[in-house]
């Protein structure tokens, strides 16, 4: 009896310090958000972003589904559903390789690393397709073999991302994420602690950390050093509410403390992780379509992203406003990113084109 009267103690206990939990935090949609709040009082001038269109990039057939660039900040690569990864050289606009794909139906794509010499794809085929890209100065084969094929997940592969050449971590419809090793083509550690598919996920690599996003509408933050085995179990370091639905792309701040989120809810958030709080919303009322990708500019002054209404508009990361607004693309923006220099911005689009603003 006195067991159970305990227990109950500790469950009021515990409600209590949820409360005040909640209290602390605020209100995640409210109108003063606390970065906002401080960067109007310390009177902080308002970003100009004086993007244009310079490159467009065509030679698909289908809708674009994603994009990732290199390392380099010259070469990117696409993916499409009509079956083709692409390798594009940004500043020439050239194909460098056009790599068929042995299902059509692929959600994601990725350049390795560091030297760059392999890329990744995967979608409804539930697989991580790593294929080698071929040396410069030797012609593409006709075929391009399989470098490997990532297998273990039970749902859609969402996204992919390389840690180095030799490692990649993959989100999944299944819930989980995977990080896998290329070589061995094995599973070292599963993530297991969304509620709902994860869509999309971001690596931060001298922090060791990644970011996770899902439609239970939370993100969450996991150190893939902490042992979790292969079979699943690893809980995340931090998870961060305030979204209303899915969660669709996820994306670091240039420091690593901090992280950009879109939403099928219309808003972007900006999270802080040291002070485990949401710090701005970035939303309008003309907008009302979801957001497909966010990523920031080197400086971290703006952050863009890629909207259903075929836009990409351009925030204010510190005031929370709007500051460009990128027309060009005739169908929903599917995907976009920054290059690692800063230079420029490449958005992919359903309407079958890439363009590079800078």
């Amino acid at each position: 009896m006195a067991k159970s009267a305990e227990i109950e103690q500790y469950k009021r206990e515990i409600a209590e310090f949820k409360e005040r939990i909640e209290k602390h935090r605020g209100d995640p949609d409210a109108a003063e958000q606390p970065l906002m709040d401080f960067a109007n009082k310390k009177g902080v001038v308002k970003a100009t972003s004086g993007l244009k269109q310079r490159r467009i990039l065509k030679g698909h057939f289908g809708k674009i589904y994603a994009m990732h660039w290199s390392q380099d900040s010259r070469q990117l690569v696409s993916a499409s559903q009509d079956g083709k990864l692409i390798v594009w050289n940004g500043f020439t606009t050239n194909k460098v390789h056009a790599i068929p794909l042995r299902s059509s139906w692929v959600m994601t794509c990725a350049y390795s690393r560091g030297a760059g010499s392999l890329v990744a794809c995967g979608g409804l085929d539930n697989l991580c397709t790593v294929y080698r890209l071929p040396t410069p100065g030797k012609e593409a084969g006709t075929t391009q073999k399989t470098h490997a094929e990532l297998a273990q997940h039970e749902g859609y592969l969402s996204c992919c991302r390389f840690i180095g050449e030799t490692e990649v971590i993959t989100s999944s419809g299944d819930g989980t994420c995977i990080l896998w090793d290329v070589e061995s083509k094995t599973a070292k550690q599963v993530f297991s602690d969304h509620t709902g598919d994860v869509m999309s996920v971001a690596l931060h690599e001298e922090k060791n950390i990644f970011v996770s996003g899902s439609c239970d509408a939370t993100a969450k933050l996991w150190d893939y050093r902490l042992a979790g085995g292969k079979s699943g179990g690893s809980n995340s370091v931090k998870t961060f509410p305030g979204h209303e639905s899915d969660i669709n792309s996820v994306s670091f701040f240039p420091d690593g403390n901090a992280f950009g989120t879109g939403s099928d809810d219309s808003s972007c958030r900006l999270f802080d992780i040291r002070a485990y709080a949401q710090l701005n919303k970035y939303a309008a009322e003309k907008i009302l379509c979801g957001i497909t990708s966010v990523a920031f500019s080197r400086s971290g002054k703006m952050l863009f992203a890629g909207y259903d209404d075929y836009n990409c508009y351009v925030w204010d990361t510190q005031l929370g406003v709007l500051v460009d607004h990128l027309i060009g693309h005739d169908n929903r923006v599917s995907c976009l990113g920054v290059t690692d220099d800063g230079r420029a911005l490449c958005t992919g689009s359903w309407d079958t084109l890439l363009k590079i603003w800078a």
